[in-house]
């Protein structure tokens, strides 16, 4: 099996974040059984470069390269902190930018963070049809987190740290499916 690019997503606004804490240790899990090249991408840097274009070829070169980095990832790690009800407006203006075929079964996991419990139904209710309309391979599992889940900026429960370990559990087995079926495509041609 050739190495797995993995290209995780953070929404958040602000640095620190427990989102961006999140989605790292996600990375981190997943990345352990495969040999990575591991990219992350936060919104808090390079929002400010294309909140107000209005089109891919007046995106700056630093937020192009991360959108070529999200198409030709092999697996996603999306996530953002809850914002009214949704993820945040700049997490879904960067995905307005992705080409719509470019996610085409490749596999997401996606995570959120949010005050309390009251907001995890955002994984069913933005998430999946976000990346559902990119005909992505949305895992099964999702991860979502509360305020109480972290502690100093880090995952500290073991209600959140059993999340992203059956999140992960259940992504690896797919993943390395793809990865299969990706290698033997290659190898054909």
């Amino acid at each position: 099996m050739s190495q797995l690019t993995l290209v995780a997503v953070s929404g958040s606004l602000h640095h620190p974040s427990k989102t961006t804490a999140l989605i790292e240790e996600i990375m981190r899990q997943i990345g352990e059984p495969f040999g990575v090249e591991a990219r992350l991408i936060r919104i808090d840097e390079i929002g400010p470069q294309f909140a107000g274009v209005l089109r891919r070829d007046q995106l700056p070169d630093v937020v192009e390269s991360a959108l070529v980095a999200i198409e030709t990832a092999d697996v996603l790690i999306v996530g953002s902190p809850v914002y009214r009800a949704s993820f945040t407006g700049l997490f879904k203006h960067l995905f307005d930018f992705v080409d719509q075929n470019a996610l085409i079964d490749k596999p997401v996991l996606v995570a959120a963070t949010g005050g309390s419990e009251r907001h995890a139904l955002i994984i069913e209710h933005q998430f999946r049809p976000l990346f559902s309309f990119f005909q992505a391979l949305t895992l099964p599992a999702a991860v979502y987190a509360y305020d109480s889940d972290f502690a100093n900026g880090a995952v500290a429960s073991e209600r959140l740290a059993g999340l992203i370990r059956t999140a992960v559990a259940k992504a690896v087995p797919l993943i390395s499916s793809y990865l299969d079926e990706r290698d033997a495509i290659t190898a054909d041609v």
